[in-house]
C-alpha cells in the first residue's frame, strides 16, 4: 500500500509516536507490580503494537475528523491511536483461534509465549499457556485502547459524543469474530453468510466505525455521518475482500503469512463461497481447513478457484463495492483535503498488492 496519503500531515509518525509513550507508560506500571515476570508481556504488546501495521483505522478516523471540520490536534491524533489497540487485540484473539503461526513475519503471541514456557521448563503444557496468554494479553489491549482514549486529552464533553461510536465498534468486531468462527464450524459456505462475516468482523470496524468516530469527535452532522456510512461500509467490504484474495494468492514476503494460510485455517470468505457455488468447486470442502496441506495442495486448491470463476467474480465485487463508495464519498459535504486523501486511502486500501 502506497504510504502517500497514510503520511499526510506526518499523521503515522505522530501515531506511533502516541502509542509509544503510552506503552511506555503502561510497561513502568507493569514493572512496578513484577518487572521480571511481566516484561516479556510489554515485550509482545510493543512489538506488535509498534513494529508494524499500516495506521489504517486512524487514518480513517483523523481524516473523518478532518472532513467534518475538525481542526488538527495532537490530542485528537492521540485519541484515534487507541484504534491500534483495538486492533492488537483483535489479532492476537484472531490468531488464537485459527491456530496461526506467524503475525506480521513474526511468531503470533501464542506461539511467543509457547516458547517462553518450553525455553524456561516451567510445569505444565506449553500450548495452553501460549493459548491462555495470548487471551490474556487480547483483552490487555483492549482495556488499554479504553484508557488511551480516556487519557488522550479529549475534553469530556467531546468524549462522551464519540464514546457510544467506539463502544459499538469494539461490540461489532467481537460479534464478528464469533461469527467467523462459529461459520468454520457450521460449514456454511454461502456468499450471502461470507458477506455478513466480512461486514461485521472487518468493513465496518476497519472503515465505516472509524470514519463515524472521526466525526462524533468533530460534533458532525447526521447527515455527514450518514455519508460517511455510505461511503465506509461498502468500502470495509472491499478491502475485507481483497485481504481474502491476498490470504489466499499473497506474497508471504508482503502478507507475513505463509502462503495459502487461509485454506489451512478453512476460513469462510467470499472467495471460497463463491467458488463452492460453482458445481466444480464443491471438491473444494474437501481439503478446506486441512492444516497438512502442502505447497501443492494449496495450488490446487488455487487452481480451482481461478477455473470456478471465483477469483474474477470477487475481484469484480471488489470493483462495484469502490465505485459505490467513491461515488458516496463524492456526494459528501467534506473538505476539499479530507476528500483527496479519503479517496487515496480507499484506493490504497483495495487495490494492495502482495
Amino acid at each position: 500500500m502506497t504510504h502517500a496519503f497514510l503520511d499526510r500531515v506526518d499523521l503515522r509518525t505522530r501515531v506511533q509516536r502516541a502509542l509509544d509513550d503510552f506503552l511506555r507508560g503502561r510497561r513502568a506500571r507493569l514493572s512496578e507490580i513484577e518487572p521480571e515476570a511481566l516484561a516479556p508481556v510489554s515485550d509482545a504488546i510493543e512489538a506488535l503494537v509498534l513494529g508494524g501495521g499500516k495506521r489504517l483505522r486512524p487514518a480513517f478516523a483523523y481524516w473523518g475528523y478532518r472532513g467534518a471540520g475538525g481542526a488538527d490536534d495532537d490530542v485528537v491524533v492521540a485519541a484515534v491511536a487507541s484504534l491500534e489497540l483495538v486492533q492488537a487485540s483483535a489479532l492476537i484473539h484472531d490468531d488464537v483461534m485459527d491456530g496461526s503461526e506467524t503475525r506480521r513475519g513474526e511468531p503470533a503471541t501464542h506461539r511467543r509465549f509457547a516458547k517462553l514456557h518450553a525455553e524456561a521448563g516451567w510445569r505444565g503444557e506449553a500450548d495452553g499457556f501460549g493459548t491462555a496468554s495470548a487471551i490474556l494479553l487480547g483483552d490487555l489491549c483492549l482495556v488499554w485502547s479504553d484508557e488511551l482514549l480516556h487519557t488522550s486529552g479529549v475534553d469530556p464533553v467531546t468524549l462522551a459524543r464519540a464514546r457510544p461510536v467506539f463502544d459499538e465498534m469494539r461490540t461489532e468486531v467481537t460479534i464478528g469474530q464469533y461469527l467467523d468462527m462459529q461459520t468454520q464450524a457450521t460449514g456454511d459456505t454461502s456468499t450471502a453468510r461470507a458477506g455478513l462475516v466480512a461486514r461485521y468482523k472487518s468493513a465496518k470496524y476497519t472503515i465505516e466505525r472509524p470514519l463515524l468516530f472521526g466525526a462524533a469527535l468533530a460534533g458532525a452532522p447526521a447527515g455527514l455521518a450518514a455519508s460517511y456510512s455510505a461511503f465506509g461500509l461498502p468500502l470495509g467490504e472491499a478491502f475485507q475482500l481483497r485481504d481474502d484474495v491476498l490470504g489466499v494468492f499473497g506474497d508471504p514476503a508482503v502478507t507475513g503469512k505463509p502462503a495459502g494460510d487461509d485454506l489451512r485455517e478453512g476460513k469462510r470468505t467470499y472467495l471460497v463461497a463463491a467458488a463452492m457455488e460453482h458445481p466444480d468447486g464443491q471438491a473444494l470442502d474437501e481439503r478446506l481447513g486441512d492444516p497438512d496441506l502442502d505447497a501443492d495442495g494449496v495450488t490446487r486448491l488455487r487452481e480451482m478457484i481461478v477455473s470456478t470463476g471465483a477469483l474474477e467474480r470477487t475481484e469484480e465485487r471488489i470493483a462495484a463495492l469502490t465505485a459505490a463508495a467513491l461515488e458516496a464519498l463524492r456526494a459528501a459535504d467534506v473538505t476539499a483535503e479530507a476528500r483527496e486523501v479519503l479517496e487515496g486511502l480507499a484506493r490504497a486500501a483495495t487495490q494492495r498488492a502482495g
